[in-house]
């Protein structure tokens, strides 16, 4: 089963995460700061990280910066949450190792699509999830 740590300081959008990646079969641990979350990949690398841009005082960049320490086989794959759709923004938290984002508020649908192109689901569960919401 495939992992993924849910980095996000607002404990409604956490759980939304939580219920969207059970529902995906993806096992899902939260930490609400950034130092907590380099902890966790720490002692146990996820697969993937959903990280919120706005985390307050050791934010995002921190957090990258943080992982860059890591030897590359350590890093999980990144996916920066943001709220706007800002192209500075991506440019300097790619820069920094996120290859990947989405934008809040996000669905299931969202999540599944791009979870599936990363590999972390596969097409098929993907195409399910986009399915159930125009249901």
């Amino acid at each position: 089963m495939k992992t993924c740590l849910i980095v996000e300081d607002s404990s409604l959008i956490r759980e939304i995460a939580l219920r969207i990646l059970t529902d995906l079969e993806i096992e899902a641990k939260e930490s609400e700061t950034a130092a907590d979350a380099l902890d966790a990949c720490r002692a146990a690398k996820p697969d993937v990280v959903l990280l919120d841009w706005d985390l307050p005082s050791f934010g995002a960049l921190d957090f990258l910066r943080g992982l860059a320490e890591f030897a590359q086989e350590q890093r999980p794959t990144i996916v920066l949450c943001a709220t706007e759709n800002d192209p500075q923004q991506f440019t300097l938290a790619r820069a920094a190792g996120a290859g990947h984002h989405v934008l809040k508020p996000f669905d299931r649908a969202t999540i599944a699509t791009k979870f599936a192109e990363i590999g972390v689901i596969d097409a098929e569960c993907a195409q399910a999830a986009r399915e159930t919401k125009s249901a």
